[in-house]
Protein backbone atom coordinates (compact mmCIF):
# COMPACT_ATOMS: atom_id res chain seq x y z
CA UNK A 1 0.00 0.00 0.00
CA UNK A 2 1.34 3.49 -0.84
CA UNK A 3 2.16 5.77 2.11
CA UNK A 4 -0.28 8.72 2.50
CA UNK A 5 1.70 11.98 2.54
CA UNK A 6 1.46 15.72 2.17
CA UNK A 7 3.99 17.43 -0.09
CA UNK A 8 5.29 20.83 1.03
CA UNK A 9 7.39 23.18 -1.07
CA UNK A 10 9.50 25.43 1.16
CA UNK A 11 11.11 28.19 -0.88
CA UNK A 12 13.79 30.17 0.91
CA UNK A 13 16.19 32.76 -0.38
CA UNK A 14 19.00 30.23 -0.71
CA UNK A 15 17.49 26.74 -0.52
CA UNK A 16 14.41 25.50 -2.35
CA UNK A 17 13.09 22.34 -0.73
CA UNK A 18 10.30 19.83 -1.02
CA UNK A 19 9.30 17.48 1.79
CA UNK A 20 6.92 14.56 2.08
CA UNK A 21 5.41 14.23 5.57
CA UNK A 22 3.50 11.11 6.56
CA UNK A 23 0.38 11.24 8.72
CA UNK A 24 2.54 11.42 11.88
CA UNK A 25 4.47 14.34 10.37
CA UNK A 26 7.69 12.39 9.94
CA UNK A 27 9.80 13.34 6.92
CA UNK A 28 9.79 10.44 4.45
CA UNK A 29 11.26 12.28 1.45
CA UNK A 30 13.36 15.41 1.08
CA UNK A 31 14.89 17.17 -1.90
CA UNK A 32 16.84 20.41 -2.06
CA UNK A 33 17.84 22.67 -4.93
CA UNK A 34 19.76 25.93 -5.24
CA UNK A 35 19.65 28.37 -8.14
CA UNK A 36 21.87 31.22 -9.20
CA UNK A 37 20.22 34.60 -8.95
CA UNK A 38 19.59 36.73 -12.00
CA UNK A 39 19.32 40.53 -12.19
CA UNK A 40 16.46 42.93 -12.80
CA UNK A 41 16.45 45.77 -15.31
CA UNK A 42 18.53 47.92 -12.94
CA UNK A 43 21.17 45.24 -12.49
CA UNK A 44 20.07 44.42 -8.92
CA UNK A 45 20.14 40.71 -7.95
CA UNK A 46 16.80 38.89 -7.78
CA UNK A 47 15.21 35.45 -7.79
CA UNK A 48 15.14 33.76 -11.19
CA UNK A 49 11.40 33.26 -11.59
CA UNK A 50 11.75 31.13 -14.71
CA UNK A 51 14.22 28.68 -13.13
CA UNK A 52 12.05 28.41 -10.02
CA UNK A 53 8.83 27.89 -11.98
CA UNK A 54 10.45 25.19 -14.11
CA UNK A 55 11.81 23.43 -11.02
CA UNK A 56 8.40 23.38 -9.33
CA UNK A 57 6.65 21.99 -12.41
CA UNK A 58 9.34 19.38 -13.06
CA UNK A 59 9.35 18.34 -9.41
CA UNK A 60 5.57 17.90 -9.44
CA UNK A 61 5.89 15.62 -12.47
CA UNK A 62 8.56 13.56 -10.70
CA UNK A 63 6.87 13.15 -7.32
CA UNK A 64 3.48 12.23 -8.74
CA UNK A 65 5.16 9.34 -10.56
CA UNK A 66 6.46 7.85 -7.29
CA UNK A 67 4.29 4.80 -6.72
CA UNK A 68 5.44 4.38 -3.13
CA UNK A 69 3.51 7.47 -1.99
CA UNK A 70 -0.06 8.71 -2.20
CA UNK A 71 -0.04 12.50 -2.22
CA UNK A 72 -3.17 13.51 -0.34
CA UNK A 73 -2.29 17.18 0.10
CA UNK A 74 0.11 19.87 -1.04
CA UNK A 75 1.02 23.24 0.42
CA UNK A 76 3.68 25.93 0.18
CA UNK A 77 5.73 28.28 2.34
CA UNK A 78 7.99 31.03 1.08
CA UNK A 79 9.70 34.21 2.12
CA UNK A 80 7.58 37.34 2.23
CA UNK A 81 7.83 40.94 1.03
CA UNK A 82 7.77 39.66 -2.54
CA UNK A 83 5.21 39.93 -5.34
CA UNK A 84 4.76 38.24 -8.68
CA UNK A 85 2.83 40.43 -11.14
CA UNK A 86 0.81 38.46 -13.70
CA UNK A 87 -0.71 39.55 -17.01
CA UNK A 88 -4.04 38.41 -18.52
CA UNK A 89 -2.49 35.11 -19.60
CA UNK A 90 -1.09 34.43 -16.13
CA UNK A 91 2.54 35.09 -17.08
CA UNK A 92 4.96 37.17 -14.96
CA UNK A 93 5.32 40.71 -16.26
CA UNK A 94 8.43 41.72 -14.31
CA UNK A 95 11.35 40.15 -12.48
CA UNK A 96 10.75 39.20 -8.82
CA UNK A 97 12.18 42.35 -7.30
CA UNK A 98 14.46 41.76 -4.32
CA UNK A 99 13.11 43.22 -1.08
CA UNK A 100 16.61 44.55 -0.34
CA UNK A 101 16.57 46.65 -3.53
CA UNK A 102 17.04 50.35 -2.62
CA UNK A 103 13.81 52.35 -2.57
CA UNK A 104 13.71 55.77 -4.29
CA UNK A 105 13.65 58.56 -1.71
CA UNK A 106 11.48 60.81 -3.88
CA UNK A 107 8.78 58.13 -4.10
CA UNK A 108 8.81 57.58 -0.34
CA UNK A 109 8.50 61.35 0.15
CA UNK A 110 5.65 61.52 -2.37
CA UNK A 111 3.85 58.74 -0.49
CA UNK A 112 4.39 60.41 2.90
CA UNK A 113 3.19 63.76 1.57
CA UNK A 114 -0.03 62.13 0.39
CA UNK A 115 -0.80 59.73 3.24
CA UNK A 116 0.83 61.30 6.28
CA UNK A 117 4.13 61.09 8.10
CA UNK A 118 5.88 57.76 8.36
CA UNK A 119 5.20 57.23 12.07
CA UNK A 120 1.41 57.52 11.78
CA UNK A 121 1.38 55.23 8.76
CA UNK A 122 3.53 52.74 10.65
CA UNK A 123 1.14 52.74 13.62
CA UNK A 124 -1.83 52.04 11.36
CA UNK A 125 -0.13 49.30 9.33
CA UNK A 126 2.09 47.85 12.12
CA UNK A 127 5.02 48.20 9.72
CA UNK A 128 8.21 50.19 10.28
CA UNK A 129 9.23 52.14 7.18
CA UNK A 130 11.43 49.61 5.42
CA UNK A 131 11.42 50.52 1.71
CA UNK A 132 10.91 47.47 -0.49
CA UNK A 133 10.52 45.29 2.63
CA UNK A 134 7.13 47.02 2.85
CA UNK A 135 6.04 45.02 -0.18
CA UNK A 136 2.98 47.18 -0.77
CA UNK A 137 5.42 49.94 -1.66
CA UNK A 138 6.68 47.75 -4.51
CA UNK A 139 3.25 48.09 -6.11
CA UNK A 140 3.29 51.83 -5.49
CA UNK A 141 6.69 52.00 -7.16
CA UNK A 142 5.51 49.94 -10.13
CA UNK A 143 2.55 52.28 -10.63
CA UNK A 144 4.68 55.43 -10.79
CA UNK A 145 7.93 54.14 -12.32
CA UNK A 146 6.45 51.71 -14.87
CA UNK A 147 2.84 52.82 -15.40
CA UNK A 148 2.53 50.94 -18.69
CA UNK A 149 3.46 47.68 -16.93
CA UNK A 150 1.15 48.48 -14.01
CA UNK A 151 -1.77 48.83 -16.42
CA UNK A 152 -1.07 45.34 -17.79
CA UNK A 153 -1.15 43.72 -14.34
CA UNK A 154 -4.22 41.56 -13.96
CA UNK A 155 -3.25 40.36 -10.49
CA UNK A 156 -0.30 40.69 -8.12
CA UNK A 157 0.25 37.56 -6.04
CA UNK A 158 2.26 37.32 -2.85
CA UNK A 159 5.09 34.86 -3.44
CA UNK A 160 3.61 31.85 -1.53
CA UNK A 161 0.33 32.21 -3.42
CA UNK A 162 2.18 32.31 -6.75
CA UNK A 163 3.66 28.90 -5.93
CA UNK A 164 0.18 27.54 -5.17
CA UNK A 165 -1.15 29.12 -8.37
CA UNK A 166 1.39 27.13 -10.40
CA UNK A 167 -0.36 23.95 -9.24
CA UNK A 168 -3.99 25.03 -8.99
CA UNK A 169 -4.40 27.95 -11.39
CA UNK A 170 -6.35 29.66 -8.59
CA UNK A 171 -5.70 33.28 -7.64
CA UNK A 172 -5.80 33.98 -3.91
CA UNK A 173 -4.26 36.15 -1.19
CA UNK A 174 -3.55 34.88 2.32
CA UNK A 175 -3.58 36.91 5.51
CA UNK A 176 -0.12 35.81 6.71
CA UNK A 177 1.45 37.31 3.59
CA UNK A 178 -0.57 40.53 3.93
CA UNK A 179 0.50 40.75 7.56
CA UNK A 180 4.29 40.61 7.16
CA UNK A 181 5.26 44.31 7.28
CA UNK A 182 3.70 44.98 3.86
CA UNK A 183 2.20 48.38 4.67
CA UNK A 184 -1.01 47.14 3.01
CA UNK A 185 -3.14 46.30 6.05
CA UNK A 186 -4.79 48.68 8.52
CA UNK A 187 -4.50 46.73 11.78
CA UNK A 188 -6.89 49.11 13.54
CA UNK A 189 -9.66 48.68 10.97
CA UNK A 190 -8.81 45.06 10.07
CA UNK A 191 -8.99 45.88 6.37
CA UNK A 192 -6.75 47.13 3.60
CA UNK A 193 -5.38 50.59 4.35
CA UNK A 194 -7.10 53.46 2.57
CA UNK A 195 -4.08 54.13 0.36
CA UNK A 196 -4.48 50.65 -1.18
CA UNK A 197 -7.95 51.58 -2.42
CA UNK A 198 -7.16 55.15 -3.39
CA UNK A 199 -4.13 54.15 -5.51
CA UNK A 200 -6.07 51.41 -7.35
CA UNK A 201 -3.91 48.72 -5.75
CA UNK A 202 -6.71 46.68 -4.15
CA UNK A 203 -8.19 45.80 -7.54
CA UNK A 204 -4.82 44.25 -8.47
CA UNK A 205 -4.88 41.94 -5.44
CA UNK A 206 -6.51 38.50 -5.45
CA UNK A 207 -9.40 37.71 -3.06
CA UNK A 208 -8.42 36.78 0.50
CA UNK A 209 -8.80 33.05 1.21
CA UNK A 210 -8.42 31.40 4.65
CA UNK A 211 -4.87 30.24 5.35
CA UNK A 212 -6.14 27.00 6.92
CA UNK A 213 -8.55 26.17 4.09
CA UNK A 214 -7.90 23.93 1.10
CA UNK A 215 -9.46 23.08 -2.25
CA UNK A 216 -9.34 20.08 -4.54
CA UNK A 217 -6.83 20.01 -7.37
CA UNK A 218 -5.86 17.54 -10.04
CA UNK A 219 -2.20 16.60 -9.63
CA UNK A 220 -1.20 14.95 -12.92
CA UNK A 221 -4.46 13.03 -13.00
CA UNK A 222 -4.50 12.30 -9.27
CA UNK A 223 -6.90 14.18 -6.95
CA UNK A 224 -5.57 15.87 -3.80
CA UNK A 225 -6.18 18.97 -1.70
CA UNK A 226 -4.04 22.10 -1.91
CA UNK A 227 -3.46 25.03 0.39
CA UNK A 228 -2.76 28.54 -0.82
CA UNK A 229 0.64 28.86 0.86
CA UNK A 230 1.90 30.81 3.86
CA UNK A 231 4.53 33.37 4.76
CA UNK A 232 7.48 31.43 6.20
CA UNK A 233 7.79 33.15 9.60
CA UNK A 234 4.08 32.76 10.26
CA UNK A 235 4.22 29.14 9.10
CA UNK A 236 7.07 28.36 11.52
CA UNK A 237 4.88 29.53 14.40
CA UNK A 238 2.09 27.02 13.63
CA UNK A 239 3.69 23.92 15.25
CA UNK A 240 3.91 25.88 18.50
CA UNK A 241 0.37 27.25 18.26
CA UNK A 242 -1.02 23.75 17.70
CA UNK A 243 1.12 22.18 20.48
CA UNK A 244 0.88 24.75 23.29
CA UNK A 245 -2.12 26.69 24.52
CA UNK A 246 -0.64 28.51 27.52
CA UNK A 247 0.88 31.91 26.59
CA UNK A 248 4.41 31.68 25.17
CA UNK A 249 6.94 33.66 23.15
CA UNK A 250 8.87 32.08 20.29
CA UNK A 251 12.38 33.39 19.71
CA UNK A 252 13.12 32.28 16.17
CA UNK A 253 16.87 32.56 15.60
CA UNK A 254 18.84 32.71 12.39
CA UNK A 255 20.30 35.64 10.48
CA UNK A 256 17.48 37.57 12.11
CA UNK A 257 16.40 36.76 15.66
CA UNK A 258 12.67 37.41 15.78
CA UNK A 259 10.71 37.47 19.06
CA UNK A 260 7.14 36.45 18.24
CA UNK A 261 4.42 36.84 20.89
CA UNK A 262 1.06 35.49 19.66
CA UNK A 263 -0.45 36.54 23.01
CA UNK A 264 0.24 40.24 22.62
CA UNK A 265 -2.18 41.98 20.27
CA UNK A 266 -1.87 45.49 21.75
CA UNK A 267 -1.35 48.27 19.18
CA UNK A 268 2.25 49.23 18.49
CA UNK A 269 3.43 52.34 20.33
CA UNK A 270 5.66 55.00 18.80
CA UNK A 271 8.52 53.81 20.97
CA UNK A 272 8.08 50.20 19.81
CA UNK A 273 7.99 51.25 16.17
CA UNK A 274 11.15 53.31 16.58
CA UNK A 275 12.81 50.18 17.99
CA UNK A 276 11.86 48.13 14.91
CA UNK A 277 8.86 46.31 16.37
CA UNK A 278 6.13 45.21 14.01
CA UNK A 279 3.11 42.95 13.92
CA UNK A 280 2.56 39.83 11.86
CA UNK A 281 -0.78 38.13 11.37
CA UNK A 282 -1.14 34.47 12.32
CA UNK A 283 -2.77 31.88 10.07
CA UNK A 284 -5.88 32.27 12.23
CA UNK A 285 -5.96 36.00 11.47
CA UNK A 286 -4.76 37.26 14.88
CA UNK A 287 -2.05 39.92 15.32
CA UNK A 288 1.33 38.67 16.56
CA UNK A 289 3.57 41.35 18.03
CA UNK A 290 7.20 40.90 17.03
CA UNK A 291 10.59 42.49 17.58
CA UNK A 292 13.68 41.85 15.49
CA UNK A 293 17.43 41.82 15.95
CA UNK A 294 20.11 41.19 13.31
CA UNK A 295 21.95 39.07 15.87
CA UNK A 296 22.68 36.00 13.76
CA UNK A 297 24.46 38.16 11.23
CA UNK A 298 26.44 39.97 13.92
CA UNK A 299 27.35 36.65 15.55
CA UNK A 300 28.77 35.36 12.27
CA UNK A 301 30.92 38.43 11.66
CA UNK A 302 32.22 38.68 15.23
CA UNK A 303 32.89 34.94 15.62
CA UNK A 304 35.03 35.17 12.48
CA UNK A 305 36.87 38.17 13.95
CA UNK A 306 37.60 36.14 17.09
CA UNK A 307 38.70 33.11 15.06
CA UNK A 308 41.06 35.23 12.95
CA UNK A 309 42.55 36.97 15.99
CA UNK A 310 43.24 33.74 17.90
CA UNK A 311 44.11 31.70 14.81
CA UNK A 312 41.22 29.29 15.34
CA UNK A 313 38.99 27.43 12.90
CA UNK A 314 35.97 29.46 11.76
CA UNK A 315 33.59 27.13 13.61
CA UNK A 316 35.64 26.87 16.82
CA UNK A 317 32.69 27.96 18.96
CA UNK A 318 30.63 24.90 18.05
CA UNK A 319 32.76 22.83 20.44
CA UNK A 320 32.52 25.24 23.38
CA UNK A 321 30.37 24.63 26.44
CA UNK A 322 29.01 27.08 28.96
CA UNK A 323 31.80 27.93 31.43
CA UNK A 324 30.55 29.53 34.64
CA UNK A 325 34.07 30.46 35.78
CA UNK A 326 34.73 32.34 32.54
CA UNK A 327 31.38 34.14 32.89
CA UNK A 328 32.18 35.16 36.48
CA UNK A 329 35.63 36.41 35.45
CA UNK A 330 34.22 38.43 32.54
CA UNK A 331 31.54 40.01 34.71
CA UNK A 332 34.24 41.36 37.01
CA UNK A 333 36.73 42.36 34.33
CA UNK A 334 34.60 43.76 31.51
CA UNK A 335 31.68 46.11 31.88
CA UNK A 336 28.78 46.52 29.48
CA UNK A 337 29.36 48.36 26.22
CA UNK A 338 27.01 50.70 24.41
CA UNK A 339 25.01 49.31 21.53
CA UNK A 340 25.99 50.39 18.03
CA UNK A 341 24.23 50.62 14.69
CA UNK A 342 25.20 48.74 11.55
CA UNK A 343 23.89 48.58 7.99
CA UNK A 344 21.85 51.74 8.41
CA UNK A 345 19.64 51.64 11.50
CA UNK A 346 20.16 48.01 12.62
CA UNK A 347 21.14 47.82 16.29
CA UNK A 348 24.18 45.72 17.26
CA UNK A 349 25.45 44.59 20.66
CA UNK A 350 28.57 46.76 20.68
CA UNK A 351 30.98 43.81 20.84
CA UNK A 352 32.67 45.18 17.71
CA UNK A 353 34.07 47.96 19.93
CA UNK A 354 35.85 45.50 22.23
CA UNK A 355 39.61 45.08 21.85
CA UNK A 356 40.23 41.36 21.41
CA UNK A 357 43.73 41.68 22.86
CA UNK A 358 42.02 42.13 26.23
CA UNK A 359 40.91 38.49 26.20
CA UNK A 360 43.11 35.52 27.09
CA UNK A 361 41.57 33.07 24.62
CA UNK A 362 39.01 32.59 21.89
CA UNK A 363 36.79 30.86 24.46
CA UNK A 364 36.85 33.92 26.72
CA UNK A 365 36.19 36.35 23.86
CA UNK A 366 33.35 34.18 22.57
CA UNK A 367 31.67 34.04 25.98
CA UNK A 368 31.83 37.86 26.04
CA UNK A 369 30.27 38.04 22.58
CA UNK A 370 27.34 35.90 23.75
CA UNK A 371 26.99 37.96 26.96
CA UNK A 372 26.69 41.10 24.83
CA UNK A 373 24.29 39.53 22.35
CA UNK A 374 22.02 38.13 25.07
CA UNK A 375 22.02 41.45 26.93
CA UNK A 376 20.68 43.18 23.80
CA UNK A 377 18.35 40.28 22.95
CA UNK A 378 16.79 40.56 26.41
CA UNK A 379 15.98 44.23 25.82
CA UNK A 380 14.53 43.51 22.38
CA UNK A 381 12.42 40.55 23.54
CA UNK A 382 11.06 42.55 26.49
CA UNK A 383 9.44 44.91 23.98
CA UNK A 384 6.91 42.18 23.13
CA UNK A 385 6.87 40.41 26.52
CA UNK A 386 5.98 43.27 28.83
CA UNK A 387 2.42 43.46 30.17
CA UNK A 388 1.60 39.93 28.99
CA UNK A 389 1.00 36.63 30.79
CA UNK A 390 3.79 34.80 28.99
CA UNK A 391 5.73 32.43 31.26
CA UNK A 392 7.48 30.30 28.63
CA UNK A 393 10.07 31.16 26.01
CA UNK A 394 10.80 28.70 23.20
CA UNK A 395 13.98 29.21 21.19
CA UNK A 396 14.34 27.56 17.81
CA UNK A 397 16.90 27.87 15.05
CA UNK A 398 20.67 28.21 15.30
CA UNK A 399 21.04 29.70 18.79
CA UNK A 400 18.83 26.97 20.31
CA UNK A 401 21.78 24.61 19.76
CA UNK A 402 24.24 26.97 21.48
CA UNK A 403 24.50 26.04 25.20
CA UNK A 404 26.26 29.28 26.15
CA UNK A 405 23.53 31.39 24.57
CA UNK A 406 20.73 29.28 26.04
CA UNK A 407 22.15 29.31 29.57
CA UNK A 408 22.66 33.07 29.51
CA UNK A 409 19.17 33.63 28.10
CA UNK A 410 17.60 31.47 30.81
CA UNK A 411 19.44 33.48 33.42
CA UNK A 412 18.27 36.73 31.86
CA UNK A 413 14.67 35.58 32.32
CA UNK A 414 14.74 33.89 35.77
CA UNK A 415 10.95 34.09 36.13
CA UNK A 416 10.35 32.34 32.81
CA UNK A 417 10.69 28.74 31.68
CA UNK A 418 13.21 28.80 28.82
CA UNK A 419 13.40 25.90 26.40
CA UNK A 420 15.52 25.06 23.38
CA UNK A 421 12.93 23.81 20.92
CA UNK A 422 13.79 21.48 18.09
CA UNK A 423 11.30 21.11 15.26
CA UNK A 424 12.40 19.30 12.14
CA UNK A 425 11.64 21.80 9.35
CA UNK A 426 9.22 23.96 11.38
CA UNK A 427 8.25 26.13 8.42
CA UNK A 428 7.32 23.15 6.26
CA UNK A 429 5.52 21.29 9.05
CA UNK A 430 3.58 24.48 9.77
CA UNK A 431 2.34 24.59 6.19
CA UNK A 432 1.28 20.93 6.47
CA UNK A 433 -0.41 21.46 9.85
CA UNK A 434 -2.34 24.48 8.54
CA UNK A 435 -4.45 22.18 6.34
CA UNK A 436 -4.26 19.09 8.59
CA UNK A 437 -8.01 18.55 8.74
CA UNK A 438 -8.27 18.50 4.94
CA UNK A 439 -5.74 15.75 4.22
CA UNK A 440 -5.06 13.83 7.44
CA UNK A 441 -7.63 11.66 9.25
CA UNK A 442 -5.29 11.08 12.23
CA UNK A 443 -5.27 13.19 15.40
CA UNK A 444 -2.68 15.95 15.64
CA UNK A 445 0.53 14.41 16.99
CA UNK A 446 1.85 15.55 20.37
CA UNK A 447 5.55 14.91 19.73
CA UNK A 448 6.34 17.33 16.91
CA UNK A 449 8.53 19.53 19.13
CA UNK A 450 11.48 18.32 21.22
CA UNK A 451 12.18 20.54 24.22
CA UNK A 452 15.28 21.00 26.39
CA UNK A 453 14.81 23.02 29.57
CA UNK A 454 17.44 25.51 30.74
CA UNK A 455 17.32 26.72 34.35
CA UNK A 456 18.68 30.08 35.48
CA UNK A 457 22.19 30.07 36.89
CA UNK A 458 23.16 32.72 39.41
CA UNK A 459 26.66 32.79 37.98
CA UNK A 460 25.26 33.80 34.60
CA UNK A 461 23.29 36.76 35.90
Amino acid sequence: MPIPVIAVFDVGKTNKKIFFFDEQYKIVLERTAQFNETVDEDGDPCEDIHLLTTWIKNTIAEITALERYEIKGINFSAYGATFVHLDEEGNPLTPIYNYLKPYPEHLQKQFNDTYGDGLQFSKETASPILGNLNSGMQLYRLKYEQPEIFQQVKVSLHFPQYLSYLISGKLYTDITSIGCHTGLWDFQKNAYHRWVREEGIEEKLAPIYPSDAAFEVDLKGKPCVAGIGLHDSSSALIPFLTSFHEPFMLLSTGTWCVSLNPFNDSPLSEMELKKDCLSYISYKGRPVKASRLFAGSEHGHQAKRIADHFNEQIDFYKHLRYNADVISHLRQKHGAVNTTTQSGDLVASGFELRDLSGFLSAEEAYHQLIIDLVRLQTQVSMLVLKNTDVKRIFVDGGFSKNPIYMQLLASAFPDMEVFAASVAQATSIGAALAIHKHWNSQALPTNIIDLKFYSASELAL
